[in-house]
């Protein structure tokens, strides 16, 4: 496999590992706004330590993906997070999404295309 291939296969690897990460904040937050009995029960309910259990496999995964990407490109691969939870704050929690959201949006998008050229 030519050198390239495996370095964008890597990539991909890194940013299902960011995407699974932001699914598991969503579980999180969705678990902090429900209502419970103890403390006990708000942290070990099955909804928290589910998403628990998925932030530790992307951190497997991240650590995976940096047997084939650069250290350097990490950070701006993991900058994709803040995509995904916007999105997920959109649709699902139906929060407002503002202009300096936007334009903070806009600069972490044009971020990794600079980086990626």
């Amino acid at each position: 496999m030519s050198e390239n291939i495996a370095m964008l296969l890597y990539a991909g690897l890194m940013l299902l590992s960011v995407f699974v990460s932001s699914i598991a904040q969503v579980m999180l937050k969705k678990a902090a706004q429900k209502e419970y009995e103890s403390v006990l029960k708000e942290y070990l309910n099955p909804q928290v330590i589910a998403a628990y259990g998925i932030f530790f496999s992307a951190t497997l995964l991240t650590i995976f993906a940096y047997r084939g990407i650069p250290l350097s490109m990490g950070g701006i691969l993991e900058s994709t997070g803040y995509i995904y939870v916007t999105f997920f704050g959109v649709t699902i929690f139906h929060e407002k999404l503002t202009k300096k959201k936007l334009l903070a949006l806009g600069m972490i998008i044009a971020g990794v295309v600079v980086y990626s050229l």
